[in-house]
């Protein structure tokens, strides 16, 4: 009799479990998925100026909120995750010439070069000169996209192919790109202001070109000629700081660096024969010891120190990070600079963005925007599940780079017309 009388109850405790694993899975997702947290505009950080009050006026994007994709564009890793593997959806494909440029030390630095589509809107010559992010290149789809979106509002474009990053460019001499060396993006910028003599520059960088970038400009100010300002997105400014996050399971950061270390030991190894081989003048310090380390290397950091600083004569890793980082040369920045960093980035701690926050804090040419979302080179936009092929942070930059344009214009039609006053007194 009393088993008759507990068989009833059994269906009622399964469906208490079956509604508290719903209740727990439904959890799971609206926590891994960030669903709960709003949507606003970014976060802005400024020295109150005409310049800062222009753009506020000219960039709607800065104080417009940002809405990412309704299920996902929360999340800082789906967003990064999809960056990854897929760089943009239904990505175009720009025209461009490759051009080659042989460096001092034997190497071949490339560029590709993109000619604008239409008229710029202040109708003069604009070139931007973009620095792609780690092993990256100008044909990589989140570059491409960019570039197409940048050509139709009128601005030729110049990639930087990383040094060894291009599957079908050999190197001509045993050194690598590295996490700051400036020397191809350099060559790069001096080519396009003798080819085009009447041209001005904006300057981008992605992640680790937004180090370059940075370093590039701070290192010696006539590097700042014809320069009307400077877009950095995703950087981490400064890696000797960022090295212990780097290896810290907090946010997978840990899980990333062992991907991105993955990544980097098949280029290496793909060019083993220059970097490595018997018949090569190679720095004196790279044995192949070293290519025994690189095997089992797990991370970015020990992949560093047994190789990239070894290109360079750096005495130990801590020296490569400090001297490779634009830390140290962002103050020397005096043209309009423009910092870009999600709060969500997986791979950059939030420990690291007091440095663009006190910078923007102390100089007037300075703007530090902080959406709540976006991963890293995320930035999508979309209604509900999928992205659009354009990003939040393809039209931020060109959005920007266009109120420079303008705002250097109305400067220089001031200065003309206080001349010309002048002139008649």
């Amino acid at each position: 009799m009393s088993v008759m009388l507990e068989t009833p109850e059994l269906p009622a405790v399964f469906d208490g479990v079956k509604l508290a694993a719903v209740a727990a899975v439904l959890y799971v997702i609206v926590r891994c998925l960030n669903l709960k947290s709003p949507t606003a505009p970014p976060e802005l950080i400024y020295q109150d100026s005409a310049l800062s009050r222009f753009l506020l006026k000219s960039c709607p994007l800065l104080t417009k909120e940002y809405i990412p994709p309704l299920i996902w564009g929360k999340s800082g890793h789906i967003q990064t995750a999809l960056y990854g593997k897929m760089g943009r959806v239904r990505s175009p494909h720009p025209y461009g010439h490759r051009k080659y440029l042989t460096m001092p030390d034997g190497a071949t630095a490339t560029f590709d070069l993109f000619e604008p589509q239409s008229e710029h809107c202040i109708g003069e010559d604009v070139t931007m000169v973009i620095c792609p992010g780690i092993a990256n290149h100008s044909e990589k789809q989140y570059i491409r996209t960019f570039v197409d979106y940048a050509q139709k509002n009128g601005y030729r474009c110049a990639v930087l192919n990383h040094l060894g990053a291009l599957p079908n460019i050999e190197l001509t001499s045993p050194r690598m790109f590295t996490y700051g060396c400036t020397w191809e993006f350099g060559a790069m910028v001096n080519h396009i202001k003798k080819t085009y003599p009447q041209t001005q520059l904006v300057v981008v960088g992605f992640s680790l070109g937004g180090n370059i970038v940075c370093k590039y400009l701070g290192e010696n100010q006539a590097n700042q000629e014809r320069v009307l300002c400077c877009v950095s997105v995703c950087q981490g400014y400064s890696a000797l700081r960022a090295q212990e996050t780097f290896m810290q399971w907090d946010q997978c950061r840990r899980f990333y660096n062992f991907l991105m270390a993955d990544n980097m030991k098949k280029i290496i190894l793909s060019h083993r024969q220059v970097l490595f081989g018997d018949n090569v003048k190679k720095p004196q310090s790279l044995s192949d010891a070293d290519l025994s380390k690189l095997y089992t290397a797990t991370s970015l950091m020990q992949i560093d120190d047994n190789v990239m600083r070894k290109f360079h004569g750096y005495s130990s890793l801590k020296e490569y990070y400090e001297e490779e980082s634009c830390l140290h040369y962002l103050h020397r920045i005096y043209v309009p600079l423009l910092l870009v960093n999600a709060a969500d980035d997986p791979l950059v701690h939030e420990s690291l963005l007091s440095i663009p926050r006190a910078l923007s804090e102390k100089k007037e040419n300075v703007m530090h925007v902080l959406p709540l979302h976006g991963g890293h080179l995320g930035f999508f936009e979309g209604s509900v599940l999928f992205p659009e092929p354009l990003t939040w942070m393809d039209k931020l930059v060109v959005q920007y780079a266009n109120a420079i344009c303008q705002w250097e214009k109305t400067k220089s039609h001031c200065s003309d017309t206080e001349q010309a006053v002048s002139g008649q007194e």
